[in-house]
């Protein structure tokens, strides 16, 4: 008797508790990571290749001496502060895929003459507390093994705030 009144109340906070965790969702965390604060660019990377081949990799502006700072809003707007090492502060609207896997800016700058969206789709490879990074160009999933592609790998650190 005492152990079918045990396997009894098992199974019973068996119960309660399948389902009083299967209506819980997971919380959205994503937007307040961006928006918690501003991003100062730490390094751009720009990797050449044919197919999966890395054939080469440039460093840009390493020895830019303008801080390039790209703050998210959470009404979904952003600015960015002198892109492409140049004075400059453009602004857009930013949102993430339906995966949250990508990132999607209309910001629309100028670098080397040229008007250009260079998140327009951002692949996110790292978003934390105190980091960010962004891959843009060339990602699709398949391509010809003897194409040459070219990926921008943007590292943003979170700037501290007082």
């Amino acid at each position: 008797m005492r152990n079918k009144l045990l396997l009894l109340f098992l199974s019973g906070a068996l119960f309660v508790g399948f389902i009083s965790n299967s209506c819980k969702k997971t919380p959205d965390y994503l937007p307040t990571l961006i928006t918690a604060g501003p991003w100062q660019l730490a390094s751009t990377q720009v990797d050449h290749l044919v197919g999966d081949t890395l054939k080469s990799t440039d460093t840009l502006y390493a020895d830019c001496s303008q801080t390039q700072v790209f703050t998210f809003n959470a009404d979904g707007t952003c600015t960015f502060t002198n892109f492409s090492c140049k004075e400059q502060k453009t602004t857009g609207h930013w949102s993430f895929s339906a995966d949250k896997l990508s990132l999607n800016c209309d910001m629309v700058c100028d670098s080397a003459g040229k008007s250009i969206k260079p998140f327009e789709v951002a692949q996110i490879r790292n978003l934390g507390q105190y980091s960010l990074v962004l891959r843009t160009g060339n990602l699709q999933a398949y391509y010809p093994p003897n194409a040459a592609r070219i990926i921008r790998r943007y590292g943003f650190v979170r700037v501290k705030t007082q």
